[in-house]
């Protein structure tokens, strides 16, 4: 009873230390060495390059062992050493690693900005698509379809590339969707190319795993316990005890759902064995709890007691063994004189920063130069846009003269024919028009409202000279705004005029304008449709005189549409274009934002 009292006391105890349960030997003395590497760089005053590289290899070692956090730590203090040395190429490598485990740490708004910043940084064109398909990946991140599709141009790009470990991540990330998508099949196949890209055996046990795992959501047993019998060979061949105690807890773990207890619980006494040769306690700890559960479930209490005596009979052996638990301490310490030997290295930075108190003289002076010439610069660009906008308005008017001229031309036309009535009716509307035009004459934009009624003004001018020449319809989407959308002054009547007076005046029937405003891929779309002769016919008809004028009105659109992007960055765009087949006349496009500033 005694001895049973006890065995029980030590189980309790080992259960308890779960929060800090060791990893593996091998890989504790692979992540010592690193730390003790970078200690004796900062130590022996080592170059800041060669001190970021140990950083690195410090933080790899820590993601081996999965202790993302410290690596993410280790790796913003490589990045503060390669933005000293202004190593663009290394500070987006380490932005992108950074990213990599914010994600693993599911510091999902922290890795995509992490992805943004190494594709900004990187100098590479591919790498900055991948980086950024990762940020949008994450963005969509509750959205498989969209998250699929970004996945799958990383796949696309490193397709050629030499970046197996990329590429492998990638065809994982895809399988994962699949699973969101319920799509197990794809999900394998997926994994099966990332199986071909990997090269450590830890992360092509991974993978099987993974593989295994949804087998065993199908219930598909068999393939199962196959694949982990292949991993228990491939772990072998790591020479990492630890990875195939743990793969051996694997296997039975297949067997047992399996329905297989007798190979489960072999492959637990397995596992159990070799930990405890191997100095593993903690696994040999795990062992024996997962073999104790089965030993209960087959009511054989003989057997779980002599498991309890044979383990504490070599208990004492096994935690002597066991480094990992005098490692963790020495990490540690190793750790904490790295942090006073970076302070120490600071402050010697200081002083040499207190030394060159003539160099920060000179900076500052530098910076005050630096800073007149941005004010200078500033006011010559401010010079430069004011001509612009002086440019754009003096374009502006220069439409006005012929404008008036064909207007007073269209008066004296209605005096001519006797006409007092049309006359009068012409001259009270032109007015109003002119008063509209002078009004928003200062403006470069105006609002659609305003544009659309000045362009039903003028349109019922030209149709009271021309009514027996064409008809005209005027067609807006209702669903703009037209009071709060913004397009520039006057840039849409020129095209009205042309389609008039170049097109449908010269047509033998009734012609149709058409003015359509409607909303196009996010965009103001304007449409002017004219079934007049077209431009072809145009041409042959016009004197010396109209074709000077009319290549400088278009040059004068032309030129507008350039200053307006060219101040504005409002990507205006237009299109002309005559009509072909059975149809004659002329389709003018103009594109513009619909939030134009």
């Amino acid at each position: 009873m005694y001895t049973r009292y006890l065995i029980y006391l030590v189980i309790t105890f080992l259960l308890s230390q779960g929060s800090i349960e060791a990893q593996d030997s091998k890989g504790r003395k692979s992540q010592s060495k690193a730390i003790f590497d970078l200690s004796k760089s900062l130590e022996d005053g080592e170059s800041d390059e060669k001190v970021a590289l140990e950083y690195e290899k410090t933080a790899k070692e820590q993601i081996a062992q999965g202790e993302y956090a410290k690596a993410e730590d280790y790796l913003n203090r490589a990045k503060k050493l390669y933005e000293k040395l202004k190593n663009k190429e290394k500070i987006a490598y380490i932005d992108r690693e950074i990213a990599k485990v914010q994600e693993q740490q599911n510091k999902l708004p922290e890795a995509i900005s992490s992805y943004n910043l190494a594709g900004k940084v990187s100098e590479d064109k591919v790498q900055q698509a991948i980086n950024t398909n990762d940020a949008q990946r994450l963005i969509n991140n509750s959205n498989p379809k969209a998250k699929s599709s970004y996945i799958q141009r990383n796949i696309n790009l490193l397709e050629k590339s030499a970046n197996t470990e990329d590429r492998s991540n990638a065809y994982q990330q895809m399988a994962e969707v699949n699973l969101e998508m319920d799509n197990k099949v794809e999900a394998i196949n997926n994994l099966e190319y990332a199986l071909k890209d990997a090269k450590k055996p830890v992360e092509i046990i991974k993978i099987n795993k993974d593989i295994a795992n949804i087998y065993a959501a199908e219930n598909k047993h068999d393939k199962v316990i196959d694949i982990n019998k292949k991993l228990v060979k491939e772990a072998e061949k790591t020479q990492d005890t630890k990875i195939q105690v743990e793969q051996l807890q694997s296997l039975s773990n297949a067997y047992f759902e399996g329905h297989d207890t007798a190979q489960g619980i072999s492959s637990l006494q397995d596992a159990y064995h070799l930990a405890m040769e191997e100095g593993h306690t903690m696994e040999a700890k795990k062992s024996v709890e997962l073999l104790i559960n089965q030993y209960k479930k087959e009511k054989n209490t003989q057997k779980a007691l002599e498991l309890y005596g044979d383990f504490m009979n070599r208990l004492e052996t096994t935690i002597k063994a066991d480094s990992s638990f005098m490692d963790a301490r020495l990490l540690q310490l190793n750790e904490d004189k790295i942090k006073q030997l970076e302070r120490e290295r600071s402050l010697n930075e200081q002083l040499i920063k207190k030394k060159n108190i003539l160099n920060y003289a000179l900076i500052a002076l530098i910076v005050l130069i630096l800073i007149f010439l941005i004010f200078t610069i500033k006011a010559l660009y401010s010079i430069k846009i004011k001509n612009k906008k002086i440019a754009l308005q003096s374009l502006r008017r220069e439409m006005n003269p012929h404008f008036i001229f064909n207007s007073l031309n269209s008066i004296n036309h209605f005096i001519a024919q006797n006409n007092e009535l049309e006359a009068n009716k012409y001259l009270s509307s032109y007015s109003k028009l002119m008063r509209n035009i002078m009004e928003n004459s200062n403006k470069d934009f105006i609002t659609l409202a305003t544009e659309i009624e000045q362009l039903q003004e003028y349109l019922d001018l030209e149709h009271m000279r021309f009514q027996d020449k064409f008809s005209y319809q005027i067609q807006i989407d209702k669903s703009l705004d037209t009071d709060s959308i913004l397009v520039p002054n006057m840039l849409i009547q020129p095209q009205l005029e042309n389609a008039i007076w170049h097109g449908l005046r010269y047509k033998e029937s009734n012609g149709l304008l058409i003015l359509s405003v409607k909303q196009h891929e996010g965009y103001l779309q304007v449409i002017v449709d004219d079934n007049g002769i077209g431009l072809s016919k145009s041409k042959e008809l016009k004197t010396k005189h109209q074709k000077i004028h009319q290549s400088r009105g278009l040059n004068n659109t032309l030129e507008r549409i350039g200053l307006l992007n060219n101040l504005y960055k409002s990507k205006i765009t237009i299109d002309i274009s005559e009509k072909t087949k059975n149809e004659t006349g002329v389709i003018v496009i103009i594109t513009f934002p619909l939030t134009l500033k």
